[in-house]
């Protein structure tokens, strides 16, 4: 599914360069969950950002669904990133404004769905998740782990080839991150293709395979042992 070949991201200003990613080779397949792990300043959001289509690589290859993105114009990759590509942040990115039903149906307005088509989507995912019951509230009314369950179904419900996850656990509690984990575990044992940064050797212990970075390079990797203990049926 994805293909990084020699990519490289140089930030530039007038005085200094500073090299982000250096070189990276990296293959993900269909149904594989990584963990890329490495110290803050590794360069491993960076890398995530560049797979979700946020961010352009100096220079490299990088293909997604054996498409070359880097010469792409942005409103190819919006609409590429739109339909195949969905994201669970750390800070949930929740509109305050909105309830948990519209939150979820955001990416399904921008992708010009029916509204008959949007409602039975975000039903059936809310159920899904969980979390059926709180359609009328608003994000400020859930806890921390129930916000993070909402953002997993806004990033599900348009049925992307592929889940990016920025530290979905950075802002839990430990019982409400074990949540989210064993939320993602059960998406990917269904099929999900998952993508995740963390700086959590636990969490990183989900997935089937870890990826190590420091100073913008892949510098170890190794498949992961699959705590199936841990892989607890959702609430």
């Amino acid at each position: 599914m994805i293909t990084l070949t020699q990519l490289s991201k140089i930030y530039k200003t007038e005085e200094v360069q500073t090299t982000a990613l250096n070189q990276v080779d990296l293959r993900i397949k269909e149904g594989e969950f990584i963990a890329i792990m490495g110290p803050s300043g590794c360069g491993k959001s960076t890398l995530l950002n560049i797979i979700g289509l946020l961010d352009q690589a100096s220079s490299g290859s990088y293909q997604f669904m054996n498409t070359e993105t880097t010469q792409l114009s942005n409103k190819k990759k919006s609409n590429l990133r739109k339909k195949n590509i969905g994201f669970i942040f750390q800070n949930f990115n929740l509109i305050d404004e909105l309830s948990v039903y519209e939150n979820i149906e955001l990416p399904l307005i921008y992708n010009g769905v029916s509204a008959t088509e949007r409602k039975k989507r975000v039903i059936a995912i809310m159920e899904k998740i969980g979390i059926a019951h709180r359609l009328k509230h608003y994000p400020q009314q859930l806890s921390g782990g129930q916000q993070q369950r909402v953002a997993v179904a806004r990033a599900l419900v348009n049925n992307p080839h592929l889940i990016l996850a920025d530290e979905p656990t950075g802002n839990l509690d430990s019982s409400n991150g074990n949540e989210v984990m064993n939320l993602l575990a059960e998406l990917h044992k269904e099929g999900a293709t998952i993508a995740m940064v963390t700086h959590s050797s636990y969490d990183a212990g989900f997935a089937s395979r870890i990826v190590n970075m420091k100073d913008g390079e892949i510098f170890h990797e190794k498949n992961a042992d699959q705590r199936k203990d841990i892989f607890t049926a959702m609430p």
